[in-house]
């Protein structure tokens, strides 16, 4: 199967609801539609995490991003350019995005990938997808595909073909907070 063919069929499985595995621009992910409270309610239950604990979600470009915020402060847009490894920021204000998705205080996290694989996603399927690593909660992130559980695996409705075969260290993003208030707290380097 052809990257296209990968993508296609990932995509048709989000749009009906599905949750996937997909490789991204970090560790191997768990990816549903962000704006499906159903989907993103499976996410939680296959990571056993509560769901008081925040998802990260992947779009493909700016103007993406900026459908999920109301108001992206340009230190945000600043560190995007300059960030020389995957960097999730955190930004108030979330918006059109499943309510359990959503921070209590109103943030979401959210990451601009240039990884081609997850990039191509995101644009194909028009909407943000949440990434979560491909573990359960308190479990190591999976690097690769062969690091993923078999519980993981028979738990998703689609595992991407992909960069199965890869076998080279990943390691999960930088996570930046950025609060309305002008604050700036690094969460994970």
């Amino acid at each position: 199967m052809n990257q296209s063919e990968d993508i296609k069929n990932a995509v048709e499985v989000l749009r009906k609801g599905g949750v996937i595995l997909y490789p991204t621009d970090t560790v191997w992910g768990i990816g549903c539609d962000a704006t499906n409270p159903d989907a993103v309610a499976r996410v939680y239950q296959i990571k056993h995490r509560d769901d008081s604990k925040a998802l990260i979600c992947l779009v493909d470009s700016d103007a993406r991003l900026q459908q999920y915020v109301r108001n992206v402060p340009n230190v945000a847009w600043d560190l995007i350019d300059v960030a020389i490894k995957p960097t999730t920021i955190i930004l108030d204000g979330a918006v059109n995005l499943a309510p359990n998705l959503i921070a209590d205080d109103g943030s979401i996290a959210l990451r601009v990938t240039k990884e081609p694989f997850s990039k191509e996603l995101c644009y194909r399927f028009q909407k943000a997808l949440v990434s979560t690593s491909a573990n359960i909660s308190g479990q190591p992130a999976a690097a690769n595909y062969r690091d993923i559980s078999q519980e993981i695996l028979d738990a998703v409705d689609y595992v991407c073909w992909s960069r199965r075969q890869e076998h080279k260290p990943h390691t999960p993003s930088s996570i930046i907070k950025l609060s309305s208030n002008g604050e700036v707290k690094i969460i994970r380097k």
